[in-house]
């Protein structure tokens, strides 16, 4: 599967700019989670040294007696500085103290001396889960100072997470947005083609429809010929009609389904090669007409049954089979004996540019695709493919 030149320059190179932002995107994140694990850090290492020196002023208010001369008012200082550090004093395996406890700090509940003991040693077992305690004496007395990290410093912990899954969904947003603009620049391509074809067109099979009239007036001329070709010219001017179609909302009429698919056919047997084995099946219960732009359908038919020929390299059998489906739906197969198609190509098969023929833009199944899908609000895929046994399409409409 190889990528025409056209879309190889608007999208492959997008495509490079893409995984470029991705990537410097992944570095921001990268460097914003290290920089808050480092700040969370440093916090932690502040709180601990923060709770050693309540540690040393307990040790030194129990140590030094009341009739000291010590400066008491720098210690207190420091036992004041601690107003976020959830801590507790134990004191001969008795805790005694404890500071910045939500349960206790509740001043709606008036708590027991066993209620605010329990919390107290409830409190002493999470914490001792989360940091060693600091141990001080003094004489024969061994205390304990248990700690946790203050509320600013646990929600560093999740801030990074809070940041990566913001960074997640503006980035989900962008690519979105990024997605919906491509696809709707690649509109603006495939509607600009089909325009300037029909354009196009219109003027030489004006004129071809006039000469035809005027060889009809010769005597010698053949005349069953000159309707031959006034059939082919028609056919011309359905398809100029299917390009202008192309870009703007189709007119649909209830019609019948099966009907068209077999004139299709029956129309293309005469123009493709003569070693093609063509079996048309339909196993509708009841006739089922469908609302559809014919144009519109006869064109993705003729494009899937021209890509199965080729796939068979004009040689094979084409089987369209029309039957039931789920919800008063009908489905439409094709089967060809062809090379059929790997998954990675089955997997591009409906993207613009791709194509597996050394000729044509790569549009056909593109084309097909919102057609079926946007205009008739049906489904077109790849039921089946096996690698040279043959491919089967089904359209469900």
């Amino acid at each position: 599967m190889k990528s025409k030149k056209l879309f190889h320059n608007l999208y492959s190179n997008t495509s490079i700019q893409q995984w470029i932002l991705i990537s410097m995107l992944l570095l921001i994140v990268i460097g914003v989670l290290f920089y808050f694990n480092d700040v969370r850090k440093s916090l932690e290492e502040r709180e601990e040294k923060y709770a050693t020196l309540y540690a040393e002023a307990i040790r030194f208010y129990i140590e030094k007696s009341p009739e000291s001369d010590c400066d008491y008012g720098f210690v207190q200082e420091v036992l004041d500085a601690n107003e976020t550090i959830p801590s507790i004093l134990v004191t001969d395996g008795t805790p005694s103290q404890g500071l910045h406890i939500p349960e206790l700090d509740d001043s709606t509940k008036v708590l027991t001396s066993k209620e605010r003991e329990a919390i107290l040693y409830k409190k002493i077992a999470e914490m001792s889960s989360e940091h060693e305690p600091i141990q001080f004496k003094v004489g024969n007395t061994t205390g304990y100072v248990y700690y946790s990290n203050s509320n600013v410093v646990r929600t560093l912990r999740y801030f990074p997470m809070i940041l990566v899954i913001t960074f997640l969904i503006f980035g989900s947003l962008a690519f979105v947005a990024y997605a919906s603009s491509r696809r709707a620049e690649q509109n603006r391509v495939w509607v600009g083609l089909a325009k300037e074809t029909a354009h196009q067109l219109g003027t030489p099979i004006s004129g071809l429809t006039g000469w035809i009239e005027v060889l009809k007036l010769n005597p010698s001329f053949d005349a069953s010929l000159g309707d031959e070709m006034l059939k082919d010219i028609n056919r011309l001017e359905v398809i100029t009609n299917r390009f202008s179609n192309i870009g703007s909302v189709p007119t649909l009429k209830s019609e019948d389904v099966v009907e068209l698919v077999f004139n299709t056919t029956e129309y293309l047997k005469k123009r493709i090669s003569t070693k093609i084995s063509w079996t048309f099946e339909n196993t509708l219960i009841k006739s089922n007409p469908k609302n559809i732009n014919k144009n519109l359908i006869e064109w993705v038919i003729e494009n899937l049954c021209k890509n199965a020929v080729d796939a068979m390299e004009g040689i094979g059998s084409l089987h369209i089979k029309i039957s039931d489906f789920a919800n008063n739906k009908i489905a439409i197969d094709i089967i060809d004996t062809g090379k059929g198609m790997s998954p990675r190509v089955k997997r591009k098969i409906f993207n613009p540019g791709f194509t597996t023929k050394n000729r044509g833009w790569g549009l056909g199944l593109t084309l097909a695709k919102r057609i079926i899908e946007v205009y008739h609000n049906g489904q077109i895929s790849v039921l089946e493919s096996v690698p040279n046994k043959g491919t089967t399409f089904r359209i469900i409409l």
